[in-house]
Formats: structure tokens, C-alpha cells, sequence
């Protein structure tokens, strides 16, 4: 009997551990929700990258709220905080950094600060579509609609698989081509041709 309870709870154990691994992180604004694989088929938060617009609110202080964009090299500058690495930081990471730098000097104290997402950077749909070209990313988009968004297929495209490479990676990996397989800010698309 005391064997069937300890059996028990180490299978309970290593269930709720592998749970741990798939658990999504929050990540910002609008796509509180969305998590993207990194490299290697890994879940993780979507995190900021160089071209992406941020909204930075500091309550009570008109003069430092404003839009500011990640220059190339993963930086952004504000008032008083200076230079701030913001590159593969999350927003709640990126609010953090802020707050500390803010209330580093003199100037601020227990300063609030959100950071939202103006503008991400676009992503960029090639191959086998009618107007293959760069394009604004919105909330939500799949395949499918990035398809659409790119002038629908050619006659030539493969109708089963598509491949992507996303930020980070060195590669292209192939996806199902349906609504379940989400495009992130950033993502390279390649429609391949289909063999008959």
C-alpha cells in the first residue's frame, strides 16, 4: 500500500514538472497571450527587438511619456534614463529597467511606468504568392491570413506546408500551412513550390 501511494505521487510529481516546461509566459500589450518558439522549438514570451515602436507612460510626468523606437543596435534612448538596452527584454522586463533608471538619480521617486507596443516590426512573406514583400504585423495573424495579407497563392504553391524562419534563428523550419500556425513580428514566410 505504501508503495502504490509513493508511485502515485511521483507521477503526480513528474506531471506537474513537464507541465512547467509548456507553460506560456506573458508576454507584451496586445499579445498578452501569443507566445512564439524560440530557436529549437522552445516556448517563451515574445520579447522586444530592434524596429519595434514602444509607448513609454510615466505617471504624473508628461514630459518623459512619448513613442520611442528600438534603434539596430537593441537600444532606446529617453529623457533621464538615457540609453536603455531594450532588445529581448519583455515589456514587464523593459518596465522594470525603466523604473530603476528613472529612479536612479535625483529626479524621480517610486516613478510608475508601462511600456506598450506601438508598432512591432514588420514581417516579410516570399515564394509562391502574387505579391511577395514586407508587411505590417497585426495582432492575431496565422499563415493563412499572412498569405492573404501577400495577395493569396500562386497556382505553383504548396498547399500542405510553408516555411518559416523566425527571429533568432539561423534557419528556415517547415509549418503546416493553417489557421493554427501563427506569424510573429519579424518572421521570415516562404511559400515553397509544390511538387505534382
Amino acid at each position: 500500500m505504501k508503495i502504490n501511494g509513493l508511485l502515485v505521487a511521483l507521477v503526480a510529481t513528474m506531471v506537474a514538472l513537464a507541465g512547467c516546461d509548456s507553460m506560456p509566459v506573458v508576454g507584451p500589450g496586445a499579445v498578452d497571450n501569443l507566445s512564439r518558439p524560440g530557436p529549437g522549438g522552445a516556448t517563451g514570451a515574445i520579447r522586444l527587438q530592434a524596429g519595434d515602436k514602444i509607448r513609454v507612460t510615466v505617471y504624473g510626468e508628461d514630459k518623459l511619456t512619448g513613442e520611442y523606437e528600438i534603434d539596430p543596435g537593441g537600444s532606446v534612448s529617453l529623457p533621464l534614463a538615457g540609453t536603455v538596452e531594450a532588445a529581448g527584454l519583455t515589456k514587464s522586463e523593459l518596465e522594470q529597467s525603466l523604473s530603476k533608471k528613472f529612479s536612479s538619480g535625483a529626479y524621480l521617486k517610486s516613478p510608475k511606468v508601462t511600456v506598450d507596443i506601438a508598432t512591432f516590426r514588420p514581417f516579410y512573406v516570399l515564394g509562391e504568392v502574387e505579391k511577395p514583400g514586407e508587411y505590417l504585423y497585426k495582432g492575431g495573424l496565422n499563415v493563412v491570413s499572412a498569405m492573404a495579407v501577400a495577395g493569396g497563392s500562386t497556382y505553383r504553391a504548396s498547399r500542405s506546408h510553408v516555411l518559416i524562419q523566425r527571429v533568432g534563428e539561423q534557419e528556415f523550419h517547415e509549418y503546416p500551412m493553417s489557421p493554427n500556425t501563427p506569424v510573429y513580428p519579424g518572421d521570415l514566410i516562404r511559400v515553397p513550390e509544390r511538387y505534382f
